[in-house]
């Protein structure tokens, strides 16, 4: 019995897709530690940006990543691999409002839990970190985050894709210094600091808003058992552009029960789904029983 390369690709990714399937309930019983729920953060505040595009510039010149001219608010950048912070600009009446866009660095970060390679992962200080020369390119945090960071590079040399989005500045943080974005606000739109000293910042920022701003919030308290860039918000969440409520898929979590059960055992799982897959689509194909 022949089998074709198209059969056999097929076979693989219906074992893939079983597999996930199967083992997607007992990964989220093993859900990380939350020790990084505390740590550093960072706070924008909408209502204090005035839209300078300072963060932007700042970024893009910490970085390396290019270009720093003003961009206009009626066509923002993109996140992209050489984007990694802009403004999510919004309409009030005349007036232009902006959320800084970049990563939230959450608790419990679906690009961490998905990713095969170790390329990400959750520092001590809180954020994600983010090591590119372990990136596979395999395009699995671009898929799976609630909020659509990860931005995937295709290679000019090799033509292997490679993931770019924001890193905390995690070299001048380990070194006790700010992040580039904050350190250029000159509005205090973006605060950085302990998360704790930041929620009770924006706590009460909100009480002082609520009297004329009904609808003022904080949000990424306790998204994904908190985010590392948490927003002060004059609006609903949706308004700016961030999900109510962000959920990791069960199945990002997979990679966690490889880590506990041993890929051997999984792969020899797989194994058999995958011909048993193989067996019953040829059998189909052929007509047999």
């Amino acid at each position: 019995m022949e089998i074709t390369r198209k059969e056999f690709i097929k076979g693989a990714a219906g074992a893939a897709g079983a597999g996930l399937l199967m083992l997607a309930s007992p990964a989220r019983a093993l859900a990380k530690d939350e020790s990084t729920q505390a740590g550093l953060a960072m706070l924008v505040d909408v209502t204090r940006c005035v839209n300078c595009w300072w963060c932007y510039a700042a970024c893009k010149e910490y970085n390396q990543l290019g270009e720093t001219s003003q961009p206009d608010l009626n066509e923002p950048p993109p996140l992209s691999a050489s984007v990694w912070t802009t403004l999510k600009p919004v309409k009030q009446g005349d007036a232009w409002v902006s959320r800084k866009q970049a990563c939230n660095h959450c608790t419990q970060a679906a690009c961490v839990e998905v990713c095969p390679s170790g390329a990400l992962s959750y520092n001590g200080l809180g954020f994600v970190q983010y090591d590119q020369t372990k990136c596979t390119g395999c395009g699995y945090c671009a898929e799976f985050c609630p909020f659509g960071i990860p931005q995937m590079e295709q290679g000019t040399v090799n033509g292997v894709a490679i993931m770019n989005k924001c890193t905390f500045c995690q070299d001048r943080v380990a070194q006790g210094l700010p992040t580039a974005c904050s350190a250029a606000c000159t509005t205090g739109a973006i605060l950085f600091g302990k998360r704790a000293d930041l929620i009770a910042t924006a706590e009460n920022r909100v009480a002082e808003l609520r009297p004329t701003v009904p609808q003022a919030s904080v949000y990424g308290i306790n998204e994904l058992n908190g985010l590392h860039v948490m927003y002060v918000l004059d609006d609903t969440p949706e308004t700016y552009g961030l999900p109510s409520d962000p959920q990791v898929p069960d199945a990002v979590t997979v990679r966690d029960v490889f880590r506990w059960v041993g890929t051997g055992l999984v792969a020899a799982a797989l194994a058999g789904f995958g011909l048993n897959y193989l067996v019953s689509r040829i059998r189909m194909t052929r007509g047999e029983k």
